[in-house]
């Protein structure tokens, strides 16, 4: 009546270590939707960031952007966290809506902090992700916005541009020239 149970394997199967998220370049690929990933998985102890929650003047630009419309700034943030399924727009929109709304959009960027943390293999510093983005927003934001930066990313142009930029869209069809005018 019930289907046999599979066979216990030994040793336990392992989930994999989450992707540390260091680009990779391979001319025979698109956007990783096919073969290997676009990124290599690097397990490794949490380690630390590459510069401090209040090293916001590092990037006065950024630091002025994200005081007056930090939606911009977590928008760009989204996009290369989620690795494109994610648009700016989209993603800064709801952050002003939800601010707009119940003024605690730190609620939902902390999530997005935790998701770079673990993308990256960051340590929980100086301490818990929703803390920080409670108490120092804008702060927590301009040092996303940095470690992004500093890891290669161009904040501005997006994450189909910068995988664009690394080589990862050389692998994409272009349509054959037309010969000539239509004939019977």
């Amino acid at each position: 009546m019930y289907p046999p149970k599979p066979e216990p394997t030994y040793p336990p199967a392992k989930a994999p270590p989450p992707a540390t998220g260091f680009p990779v370049s391979s001319a025979d690929q698109y956007y990783a939707s096919s073969g290997p990933a676009a990124f290599q998985v690097h397990s490794q102890a949490p380690g630390p960031w590459s510069t401090g929650l209040c090293e916001c003047f590092d990037d006065c630009g950024n630091c002025c952007i994200t005081f007056f419309c930090p939606c911009i700034t977590f928008g760009q943030i989204v996009e290369i966290v989620d690795k494109g399924s994610t648009s700016c727009g989209a993603s800064g929109a709801l952050y002003a809506l939800i601010m707009w709304v119940t003024g605690c959009a730190c609620l939902y960027s902390c999530f997005y902090r935790t998701k770079l943390r673990a993308q990256y293999s960051l340590q929980e510093s100086p301490c818990n992700d929703c803390l920080v983005h409670c108490c120092c927003e804008t702060c927590a934001l301009c040092q996303e916005y940095r470690e992004l930066k500093r890891r290669g990313f161009d904040m501005v142009i997006g994450w189909h541009a910068n995988m664009e930029r690394q080589g990862h869209g050389q692998g994409a069809t272009i349509p054959p020239e037309i010969q000539g005018a239509m004939s019977r």
